[in-house]
């Protein structure tokens, strides 16, 4: 036996004898077949029941086998469809098989066609449930996937929200200090915190929990950092050009830090603290690699507390600068300064 008992076959056929020795022959396979003696009949069959297949013949009254199987293809769970042709017509196989069929066979009154119509029936179903389980299992891949991306964007949920709480606790603390010194320690470490803040709180706001886009992120950052420096007396205009791009949330973090730091820096030290200044940050991609311009109007490279490689800020960069494999270069300008930060992608 080689057919499972529980298998159904629908036949349709308008020749009487070829139809029961086809379910003779079959049923000696194992399957149960069920007989229709034209389209409309087999169709109508199909509809009341849920056959695991169905082989039809393409010369019939009324519908014809092309007919019968766009009809067939209508049903909520059309089945597959072996089509029955006669020895000369190859062109009638290939058009069923552009309309949907899985397979043909060239029907005849010999044993030869009893045996290729069982091959073709054994090797259709083998088909049906390959891809029955393929499509289970991609389904089962989707489900899982979406799983882990609703659990990654809770977890950069918390993330960010750990952070604000966090910042707000720096704070607070920044409040109860008297030293002016200590306060703004404090308001840097505050600073850098919210550069990281704001990389979690766009991961779990966008569709991707894996990336960050660059342009958004930093349109947020130097716009806060604008706020904390930008003073009446001193205003600090912090202006952005950024080609879209998207960075792996490590890099995007490590890209922030620096922006922070560069900017910071920029805003304290380029101008007299009673004037004006601007600050320009640009962000370009080009064959794999992406630059980072930080430049002000400033004192300049002489003036510039980066060029002496101390203090916590100029570690920062060079850490992070350090996980990006990246180099970063200072640049005199007159006037002013200009960093640029060079990266793969």
């Amino acid at each position: 036996m080689t057919g499972a008992a529980a298998t159904s076959i629908l036949y349709i056929d308008d020749d009487d004898g070829l139809r029961r020795l086809t379910r003779r022959a079959l049923g000696r396979a194992g399957y149960a077949v069920t007989l229709a003696g034209s389209g409309a009949e087999g169709i109508a069959l199909a509809r009341e029941t849920a056959f695991d297949l169905v082989a039809v013949d393409h010369y019939m009254p009324g519908l014809d086998g092309l007919q019968t199987l766009a009809e067939l293809k209508t049903l909520p769970a059309p089945p597959p469809v072996i089509y029955v042709t006669g020895s000369e017509e190859g062109r009638l196989a290939i058009a069923a098989l552009k309309a949907g069929a899985i397979d043909y066979v060239v029907k005849s009154a010999t044993e030869d066609y009893f045996d290729l119509l069982i091959r073709a029936i054994e090797q259709a179903l083998e088909s049906v449930h390959l891809r029955a389980a393929k499509e289970a299992v991609e389904a089962q891949l989707r489900e899982s996937n979406e799983r882990l991306q609703t659990l990654l964007s809770e977890v950069n949920h918390r993330v960010a929200n750990s952070l604000q709480l966090v910042s707000a606790f720096i704070h607070m603390q920044a409040r109860e200090v008297t030293d002016a010194g200590a306060k703004a320690v404090l308001a840097d470490t505050q600073r850098r915190v919210a550069a990281i803040s704001q990389v979690h709180k766009r991961l779990y706001t966008s569709d991707s929990v894996e990336a960050v886009d660059m342009s958004d992120y930093l349109q947020a950052l130097v716009q806060e950092l604008g706020d904390t420096w930008s003073t009446p007396a001193a205003p600090r205009e912090i202006r952005l050009s950024a080609n879209p791009l998207k960075l792996a949330t490590d890099k995007a973090v490590a890209v922030g830090i620096i922006v922070t730091e560069l900017v910071t820096n920029a805003c304290k030290y380029a101008y007299a603290a009673d004037a004006p200044g601007e600050v320009r940050v640009a962000l370009s991609e080009s064959d794999g690699a992406f630059r980072v311009v930080v430049e002000d109007d400033g004192c300049g490279l002489g003036q510039s507390p980066v060029s002496t490689g101390t203090g916590l800020g100029s570690k920062l960069i060079g850490a992070m600068a350090a996980t990006l494999r990246a180099t970063i270069d200072y640049e005199p300008s007159d006037p002013g300064l200009r960093a640029v930060l060079s990266a793969q992608i």
